[in-house]
C-alpha cells in the first residue's frame, strides 16, 4: 500500500512543521508527518498523512511565507492533483500519473449494479479512453501554468514546455518520485 496524503513544497526560512496553519493540527503531527531533504534556498516539502492538509491552507501559506507554493494531493502514491498558487494569486493544476487520474475520474453509469463487473466491460474502456484524452488535451495549458508558477517563485526555469508535458504525460510507480522530478525540471534547486 502507498503512501496517501499531501506533500507540501513552500520556501520559509524556518520548518514547515512550525507554520502557524499546521500548529492546530495537533500534538501528534510530528508524527503524522515527514520532512524531505530541503532544497537550496529555503525550499521545503513535507509529507503529510491523510486528514491533516485542508484546502484552505494553500493561500495561507503563501501569505504567510511571500512565497508561491504548490501541494501534491496523493492517492495511495499512485495519482496526485498537484495545485500550485503563487502570490499573486495566479493558480494551476496538473494530474501526476494521467491513465491513474482518468480512472480516478471516470464516472460510473447510474444503472450499474457491480462496478467490478463494469470495469472489465468495452463500454469501461471507451469512457476511459474519453476521460483519459480529455486529460491530456488539458497537459500543454497545465505545463505552462507550471512555468508560469515557477518564474513567479522566483526559479529561472531552464526547462522547455515540451519537457514538463512529457513529465506530466509519463507513468510512474509512485507519484512522489513524478512530483520530484517536475519541482527539478521547473528549475528548482535540487535537494542536497
Amino acid at each position: 500500500m502507498g503512501f496517501s496524503g499531501h506533500l507540501v513544497f513552500a520556501r520559509s526560512e524556518r520548518p514547515l512543521l512550525e507554520a502557524p496553519l499546521l500548529a492546530g493540527a495537533g500534538p501528534g503531527l510530528r508524527d503524522e508527518a515527514h520532512e524531505w531533504r530541503p532544497r537550496p534556498g529555503g525550499w521545503q516539502t513535507l509529507q503529510l498523512e491523510q486528514g491533516i492538509w485542508e484546502d484552505d491552507y494553500l493561500p495561507a501559506l503563501v501569505e504567510r511565507t511571500g512565497a508561491a507554493a504548490c501541494v501534491a494531493d496523493v492517492s495511495d502514491s499512485s495519482v496526485a492533483l498537484v495545485t500550485g498558487l503563487d502570490t499573486e494569486g495566479r493558480r494551476w493544476q496538473a494530474w501526476l500519473n494521467l491513465d491513474n487520474a482518468a480512472a480516478l475520474l471516470v464516472e460510473e453509469p447510474e444503472d450499474v449494479d457491480d462496478v467490478s463487473l463494469w470495469v472489465t466491460t468495452p463500454e469501461f474502456d471507451e469512457v476511459l479512453r474519453r476521460k483519459r484524452a480529455e486529460l491530456d488535451a488539458e497537459v500543454p495549458a497545465d505545463a505552462e501554468g507550471a512555468l508560469v508558477w515557477a518564474a513567479a517563485a522566483g526559479v529561472r526555469a531552464t526547462a522547455q514546455q515540451a519537457r514538463i508535458e512529457e513529465l506530466l504525460r509519463a507513468q510512474e510507480t509512485f507519484v512522489e518520485e513524478l512530483f520530484d522530478a517536475l519541482l527539478d525540471q521547473l528549475g528548482f534547486p535540487e535537494a542536497a
